[in-house]
């Protein structure tokens, strides 16, 4: 997520008025150029066929670079959690923001336990699809 603006980038207008945009940088130190305002301030767009150069939220949690095949969750490769850890280490990095200690990931998987449990009703509303639905679709049924 890219922090607090220390700096700002200054875009001059054919029409000579100044923009002052903030300058960010994220916990991998990528920059970014924050136009949000830049419409509503001059009711200029900016133009980024394909979003080649364009993120499109600010996350704390995951970082995506698809053109390198690099997934981070809070700052771990997704492919040192998955060799080294389990869900247990994964959900507990991605719901507590840290990696957890042996005590802290026995106390997690009985905290995690305890709501796994499926209500008699929905177990029913479940069986109410044919053995072969996609799951997509069972999900979309189920939540929404």
């Amino acid at each position: 997520m890219p922090e607090q603006p220390a700096e700002t980038a200054t875009l001059t207008l054919p029409d000579g008025r100044v923009i002052d945009l903030p300058f960010l940088k994220d916990s991998t130190g990528a920059s970014f150029l924050d136009v949000r305002k830049l419409y509503p301030t001059t009711q200029i767009c900016t133009f980024d066929p394909g979003f080649n150069s364009t993120a499109s939220c600010a996350s704390a949690i995951t970082f995506i670079d698809g053109d390198r095949g690099r997934l981070l969750y809070r700052g771990y490769p997704i492919e040192d959690i998955a060799e080294h850890g389990d869900m247990a280490d994964c959900a507990h990095l991605l719901l507590r923001g840290t990696l957890p200690t042996r005590k802290q990931r026995r106390d997690f998987q009985r905290e995690v336990r305890g709501h796994r449990l499926v209500h008699e009703h929905l177990i029913r509303f479940f069986q109410g699809f044919n053995h072969d639905a996609h799951p997509m679709a069972i999900l979309v049924s189920v939540v929404g």
